[in-house]
């Protein structure tokens, strides 16, 4: 059930409403209660958590829409209640991310000189005089 309300909601955010607080959200990922009553709902913004304040606002204003959407598209009585919230995982990978490219380009340069001392020794020993 998760993964079709997750389907409903994005298609409509992107094909229906028309609300551009929360127009290019993503849904990442959707948890609905086995009792079906609640639905946590995990999105990233475009522009990053900066955006995370408007798409709330958005979210709040288009809450009872996309409750009746997901009702009629997968036929059950009552949609579950949804709650959003700004899913930080993306910022935090993105954020570790750099820092592993960064400490990769740190070691690139402390190792390099090492290398090439290392490769003169080599060549120099390797020749004969």
């Amino acid at each position: 059930m998760s993964e079709q309300v997750q389907r409903e909601l994005a298609q409509m955010l992107s094909l229906e409403v028309r609300d551009p607080r929360v127009k290019g959200v993503t849904i990442t990922q959707v948890e609905v209660t086995s009792d079906l009553s609640h639905a946590m709902v995990r999105y990233v913004h475009p522009d990053g958590y900066a955006g995370q304040a408007a798409a709330d606002a958005g979210f709040k204003s288009v809450n009872g829409y996309l409750r009746h959407g997901i009702a009629e598209r997968l036929s059950i009585f009552k949609a579950p209640n949804l709650r959003f919230e700004y899913d930080k995982s993306f910022e935090d990978g993105m954020r570790l991310t750099a820092l592993i490219d960064t400490a990769r380009a740190d070691d690139a340069r402390v190792i390099a000189p090492d290398d090439a001392a290392n490769d003169n020794t080599a060549n120099a020993a390797a020749k004969p005089e």
